[in-house]
């Protein structure tokens, strides 16, 4: 357990007894079962037509095409807060590793992964990482968490040993998400009509994190919930999918519209921070993961974080502020609190109109 000024952040070593409901989900256990969660908000059907924004990096970069482009991935950011990326760059090699030591990770014996089990009063490590303190209830999965950038934040005695190539594949793949995120900015400040730089600085030089998710199959799927239905807290988020699995749902207007992967392609989705600096014109966007009843889904998810020189604020180049100014380690705090209340936190920051 964690303490946040008077709230308390649970997490939990995985045992042996939680091992085994994974391995044999034919009962679900009382700690796992959310049904009534579940079944908050409509999923809309395959028999439905919808499509989530994809965005083409190739066309965002090609001089005829880069314009139209860019208006597709500010409209993703603005009426969604997710996209897929497609042609994103990012070096295959790199990608690849990253997935093979995933799943070997995985895959090993949990008495190996508990070796990097998460500690009494930590936050990164090996275990459930589960944010509120009113419910004991557990997210059907596994996780790792552990910070990446910056090299002086890194503590390696949580970073996997085993397999022996985890963390030279971690560390160039935390080196490509960072390029990314650095060329990702650039077309959304075009989007924004904002200097490149100035949007392009909030993220270079911050810390980056990342969580590596494993939702085991479930034979009652309608019972458990792979990840609560949260929304991001930090600046840019980027998924990718070690498998073809699908299970994330986003929220949109109340539906949840699950997300197929396609293939070879990232998951982006605007967190709050962006929200904030982009003064509410992008959205960050609630989500949740749903286990299947066959497959198990394994997904990277790298977190960028952003500020304005230590400040979490709207860019001054986007007009008057809608949202109040806070010390970027004051904004942790209050994420924190809110998370435990299962509420939000940029919520609070938002400046009220009298007119």
């Amino acid at each position: 357990m964690e303490r946040i000024g008077d709230k308390v952040i649970s997490r939990a070593e995985i045992t042996d007894a939680a091992s085994a409901t994974f391995a044999d989900s034919t009962v679900i256990p009382d700690r796992y079962a959310r049904s009534d969660e579940v079944r908050d908000g409509v999923v809309v059907g395959s028999d439905e037509s919808y499509e989530l924004p994809v965005v083409d990096m190739a066309r965002l970069l090609h001089p005829e095409f880069s314009e139209a482009e860019i208006a597709k991935l500010g409209s993703a950011c603005r009426d969604w807060g997710f996209f897929q990326l497609t042609n994103h760059g990012v070096d295959e090699t790199v990608v690849q590793d990253m997935k093979d030591n995933t799943l070997q990770f995985f895959g090993l014996p949990l008495e190996k992964k508990k070796a990097v089990a998460i500690q009494a009063n930590g936050f990164e490590g090996f275990g459930h990482h589960y944010n509120r303190a009113s419910s004991e209830k557990l997210d059907w999965a596994e996780s790792l968490i552990l910070v990446t950038q910056q090299h002086e934040q890194r503590n390696n005695e949580f970073w996997p040993a085993d397999p022996s190539t985890f963390r030279v594949a971690l560390d160039k793949y935390s080196v490509e998400m960072s390029n990314l995120t650095s060329r990702l900015t650039v077309f959304m400040a075009s989007d924004l009509g904002v200097e490149q730089e100035a949007l392009m600085a909030t993220f270079q030089g911050k810390t980056q994190s990342v969580a590596f998710h494993y939702y085991p199959p479930c034979r009652h799927p309608d019972k458990v919930i792979g990840i609560t239905p949260h929304h991001d807290g930090l600046g840019l988020t980027l998924l990718l999918h070690v498998d073809d699995t699908p299970g994330l749902q986003v929220r949109k207007n109340g539906r949840w519209y699950p997300l197929n992967p396609l293939p070879g392609a990232l998951v982006i989705n605007v967190g709050d921070i962006l929200q904030i600096l982009t003064n509410g014109t992008y959205k960050s966007a609630e989500h949740r993961v749903l286990p299947d009843v066959e497959k198990g889904r394994a997904t990277v998810v790298m977190f960028q974080n952003a500020c304005v020189a230590g400040i979490v604020k709207p860019l001054p180049e986007l007009g008057e502020a809608t949202y109040k100014a806070i010390d970027h380690v004051e904004y942790v705090k209050g994420n924190f609190r809110a998370l435990a209340e299962g509420t939000r936190f940029v919520d609070s920051l938002k400046i009220m109109d009298n007119n």
